[in-house]
């Protein structure tokens, strides 16, 4: 079984107003981490103190640290198509959707799913479903939390640990099973051709 987790820290909750400080992902085989992409972004603007109360992340370590285009090319090759994990993957998937489409760059092709609403029936009658809930519960081994490395090996391991709860016979559920769980379409990053740019009569770029 493979897949890779992901997670995003940003400057604050809206798609396309706030930028992403930190992508953090890891590729995980038969439940163990294989390969990390992690990095922190500059977002070219001051990061909000609330967005750094919550992940620690100030405006001194983002600076000189590549910009979201030049990152998003390198982030789509480690992910290939892979499945794709998140928790609460649409907040993530949202914010770089945008930036996906805003500068054209290449996506990671594999299915999206999100864990939250899996755990929700796999680990019913929990007082929350908060990432730190479920790793807490299953006692998966932590350092910080906020931080996007962390928190997506987090959700691999419990993604994994789902995984082996539900499965039959030895076998994970199909990709179609676990798109079912989440009671969500499918959603997949959007595939952009870049198109070559037009000048008009004066020069100007169309």
């Amino acid at each position: 079984m493979r897949f890779i987790a992901f997670d995003l820290e940003t400057t604050g909750t809206v798609p396309g107003v706030d930028q992403i400080v930190e992508i953090g992902a890891v590729r995980f085989i038969d439940g163990q981490p294989e390969a990390v992409f992690a990095t922190l972004i500059d977002p070219r603007r001051p990061i909000p103190p609330g967005a750094s109360a919550v992940n620690g992340i100030k405006d001194d370590m983002v600076k000189g640290k590549p910009f979201i285009e030049d990152i998003l090319p390198a982030f789509a090759e480690f992910c290939g198509d892979d499945a794709l994990v998140a928790h609460n993957a649409p907040f993530d998937a949202q914010f770089l959707t945008a930036d996906i489409k805003k500068y054209e760059v290449p996506a990671a092709k594999g299915v999206i799913l999100d864990t939250l609403p899996i755990a929700r029936k796999v680990f019913p009658g929990l007082p929350n479903y908060k990432l730190g809930t479920l790793v807490q519960h299953l006692k998966i081994p932590t350092t910080d939390f906020h931080r996007a490395e962390e928190d997506a090996s987090y959700c691999g391991h419990l993604f994994f640990q789902m995984m082996k709860r539900i499965s039959i016979g030895g076998q994970p559920p199909q990709i179609g099973n676990l798109i079912a769980l989440t009671g969500k379409p499918e959603q997949r990053f959007p595939q952009i051709v870049r198109q070559p740019k037009q000048m008009d009569l004066f020069g100007n770029l169309l």
